[in-house]
């Protein structure tokens, strides 16, 4: 599917997103690795909602807020995307650290969700395990951790990463430290908010996860008044890259079920 460029102005920041498909609006937020244009995944959600693929601010075409320190920051500014694009009944994806940013965009005002879909998402301190810091690790092996395994990730991005794509991935992890780092990739107030979210939540985990452990995904549900967790097989911590059809058609039938 051919998407569409769109830019919207927020804080006198450009925001870039990419719109394909029709039906009920849905809203993606990509990994801490960057935006890497238009997925499989993406063409399997268009065929039931109107995508709007977001770079979040300071990743990929969008500017990036010099002020920015922490995942709300962002949050912010996302809000007030969805204001000025006058959506509402936004179903809003999330995935790792997009995950993190749309819990913070639900915790303060739900008022445009439909619904609220969370796939590997940071932003609650693990029970159990921690998270896997990219900080520390060179990008691409970080990448390749976020697959089940190796064949899985070269399979997505081929036997040679670009140029491009490596950086991609550096200028993402230069924003990512600025508004992630102490505490890495959580927030211990979060979940304490989470309680006041009504939106119907649906939680999507790898059942093979190298990056933020299941028991992120046991908190959330425990945290979000009206949440159901779904495990996929076969897939790592980028379960929307590794099984989209899965992925899209969770979220459909999650959707479908509030109608």
């Amino acid at each position: 599917m051919q998407a569409q460029d769109l830019t919207t102005e927020v804080a006198g920041l450009s925001v870039h997103l990419l719109r394909g498909g029709e039906g009920d609006p849905a809203v993606v937020l990509h990994h801490s690795t960057g935006p890497i244009g238009w997925v499989p995944f993406h063409d399997e959600l268009a065929q039931r909602f109107a995508v709007h693929a977001v770079d979040l601010p300071g990743y990929g075409r969008s500017d990036r807020p010099s002020w920015a320190r922490h995942p709300r920051d962002l949050a912010i500014l996302l809000n007030r995307a969805l204001e000025q694009l006058e959506m509402d009944g936004v179903t809003l994806i999330g995935a790792g650290f997009g995950g993190f940013v749309a819990a913070e965009m639900a915790a303060m005002t739900d008022a445009r969700l439909r619904s609220l879909v969370l796939v590997g998402a940071a932003g609650i301190q693990p029970a159990e395990g921690e998270i896997l810091d990219q900080m520390v690790l060179k990008e691409e092996f970080y990448v390749q951790k976020s697959f089940r395994d190796e064949e899985s990730f070269r399979a997505f991005y081929g036997e040679d990463e670009t140029g491009e794509l490596a950086d991609l991935w550096d200028f993402s992890r230069e924003m990512t430290a600025r508004v992630t780092w102490r505490p890495y990739m959580f927030d211990r107030r979060l979940p304490h908010i989470l309680a006041t979210v009504r939106t119907p939540t649906l939680l999507v985990w790898g059942e093979e996860d190298r990056v933020i452990p299941r028991s992120c995904a046991e908190l959330y549900a425990r945290a979000l008044p009206n949440a159901q967790l779904e495990i996929v097989p076969e897939a790592g911590h980028v379960a929307e890259y590794e099984q989209p059809e899965t992925v899209a058609r969770l979220i459909a039938e999650h959707v479908g079920s509030l109608a």
